[in-house]
């Protein structure tokens, strides 16, 4: 009897462990897609100036871009470019030219689909740049009738020629976008806002263009700038996107 009664036990705790078990373990694997992002150098070219270097008599200039992605939405960027540039004013023509640094950083507000890279972003940039101005030519009001002009040329060969170690420092912010035409190449268009902290002229006139910020309004330090670009990714890792992505027809349980 006693054996009788110890195997019925055994077999009714059997039962019940088989049937805590299945409740216990109601929940199914995820069917998930792993992504993974790419994360590497890009770098391009600024399209308006090789464009307007081609078709205006007046403008040499040509920039290289770069930024590099240190964080799921974070990018350093970077511009460094060169640029030459006649202008002609109402007292004076003179040319601009010198070489310019910006460098900062771009925030991505875009959250891409599934599989996509790209960006919509605002950014900050500080700008630098060295150069030279060289005062062609200049001309003096007058009011004596007997020029009948209200304008003389200067002859004054102190004044005329090259301003060199000329310097200038800005800040930037900008918004704009990059779309990845094929794999890994990217049109980008921005928009910028920059501010002028300093700059510093030469002894005769004011500086009305600078490298890199470009005109310079009278009376004003902020100067409005955009450009095209094209550039192209180079990977050298990946990271895993955060966060389950479901394939379509999968269902959670809970």
């Amino acid at each position: 009897m006693s054996k009788y009664i110890i195997n019925t036990i055994i077999l009714l705790l059997s039962f019940f462990c088989g049937i805590a078990q299945e409740n216990g373990n109601t929940e199914k694997p995820k069917d998930s897609i792993v992504y993974k992002e790419k994360y590497g150098l890009r770098i391009g070219i600024d399209l308006g100036r090789p464009v307007r270097t081609f078709f205006g008599d007046n403008y040499t200039g040509l920039e290289i871009t770069g930024d590099f992605r240190i964080s799921k939405n974070m990018y350093i960027a970077a511009e460094l470019g060169t640029e030459e540039n006649t202008s002609k004013e109402t007292l004076y023509t003179f040319t601009t030219s010198g070489s310019y640094l910006r460098a900062g950083i771009d925030y991505n507000l875009y959250e891409n689909w599934y599989g996509m890279e790209n960006l919509i972003f605002a950014g900050a940039r500080l700008g630098v740049t060295t150069f030279s101005q060289n005062l062609d030519e200049y001309y003096i009001y007058t009011t004596d009738p007997y020029w009948g002009e209200n304008k003389i040329p200067g002859t004054n060969e102190d004044i005329l020629g090259e301003y060199s170690g000329l310097s200038a420092q800005w800040l930037e912010v900008l918004f704009g976008m990059k779309v990845e035409l094929f794999n890994n190449l990217y049109l980008g268009a921005t928009v910028r806002l920059g501010y002028l902290i300093n700059d510093t002229p030469p002894d005769s006139f004011s500086n009305l263009w600078i490298p890199g910020f470009q005109k310079v309004t009278d009376g004003s330090k902020f100067g409005l700038t955009y450009n095209y670009t094209i550039s192209y990714l180079i990977p050298i890792f990946k990271k895993t996107k955060k966060g389950a992505l479901y394939k379509e027809g999968a269902a959670k349980k809970e």
